[in-house]
């Protein structure tokens, strides 16, 4: 499936050129440090490439070797298999909060990150085990109601999508059991992730979206999809990408995306430290950079990601932050998809083949 402050992107240019006026008389130790950064590849790695790795090498003098990652979920099977047979293919990497649970679960393959200066950050993006910190978020996205403002009011609530007097046969929803459709149903009409902890809970929640289907009008597998179902006008409102729909927007479509009373499903991914690796102060030192708010602004600015802080923190403007951010958040069942993923899995399947 998407801002440093003027000053400090000025004494990063500075900095770069003290670093570049000094290469002859800097020591050989110095110049070889560098730390290897694992990012999903595509747009999203070239953007790192491009805006932020730059700046850090520029304040740290650590040069960042990309390393291309597909999905967490398999990228824990390799770094498994490596740390197994004892490689590094990289220092750090991105992991989804469930992969980052299964991973400190299945033990061996992450390592405390250290003394990292994230303070700045929201504490619910800090992940400890019984080691230590073991993860600290990088960035974070949205999934968000979506609706096409021509055609039909913003919605207070999630819950006006079940009003079949507005939408029978008009909305676009995610195929995936894993979405967080499930959370925004909880969320909505139920105690939210205290609900989806047991089975009992888990068919209730999907019961209830069962009652959604003849509103129904695609459930959407690839985000191109829903992308063309909303410019052909198939579908009126739905669940989206939050920076997408923003961008969608700004080219002239009629689409917006809509922050309900519930909140919308705020998803993050966060650097993780390879247990065999070898990079510990070089990793602390990337995590920080990452963690501070101008870093978390920029990536907001250059890579279309949510900052792991509040607006002010950020110094995002108004528009800049409502551009890929929003309030309020409902924060996804992670446990609950690791304790019970092939039940809900095979429950939300059954449901969607049901008449």
């Amino acid at each position: 499936m998407t801002r440093a402050v003027l000053t400090r992107r000025r004494l990063l240019q500075n900095t770069a050129g003290l670093v570049a006026a000094s290469t002859l008389a800097a020591p050989a130790l110095a110049q070889s440090r560098s730390i290897r950064v694992g990012s999903y590849g595509g747009y999203f790695e070239d953007s790192f490439k491009s805006h932020i790795y730059p700046e850090f090498t520029a304040a740290t003098g650590i040069e960042v070797e990309s390393v291309t990652q597909p999905n967490s979920a398999d990228w824990l099977v390799t770094m498994q298999n490596a740390a197994a047979s004892g490689s590094v293919p990289s220092d750090l990497s991105l992991y989804a909060r469930d992969t980052m649970i299964r991973a400190s679960r299945i033990g061996g393959i992450l390592k405390p990150l250290g003394a990292v200066k994230a303070d700045a950050l929201d504490p619910k993006f800090r992940f400890e085990d019984s080691t230590g910190l073991v993860g600290v978020g990088a960035m974070s996205w949205f999934s968000s109601l979506v609706v096409n403002p021509n055609v039909v009011e913003a919605p207070a609530s999630w819950a006006e999508l079940w009003d079949s007097s507005i939408y029978e046969a008009s909305l676009g929803l995610s195929k995936q059991w894993n979405a967080y459709f499930l959370d925004i149903t909880a969320a909505t009409f139920f105690d939210g992730a205290e609900t989806l902890a047991t089975r009992e809970g888990i068919e209730t929640v999907i019961a209830k979206v069962a009652e959604l289907k003849p509103n129904v009008a695609l459930w959407w597998s690839a985000e191109s999809q829903m992308e063309q179902a909303m410019k052909n006008e198939d579908v009126i409102a739905g669940m989206y990408y939050h920076d997408v729909a923003g961008i969608m927007a700004a080219e002239g479509f009629p689409i917006r995306s809509v922050f309900p009373k519930e909140g919308n499903p705020q998803d993050y991914g966060s650097w993780c430290l390879s247990a065999l690796s070898e990079k510990d102060a070089e990793a602390q030192e990337f995590v920080s950079f990452s963690s501070d708010p101008a870093t978390q602004a920029l990536m907001s600015r250059k890579i279309g990601t949510a900052p792991l802080l509040p607006q002010e923190a950020a110094g995002l403007t108004d528009e800049a932050f409502a551009a890929v951010s929003g309030t309020p958040a409902i924060t996804p069942a992670y446990e609950a998809y690791l304790d019970h993923g092939e039940f809900i899995k095979e429950t939300w399947d059954k449901m969607l083949a049901s008449a």
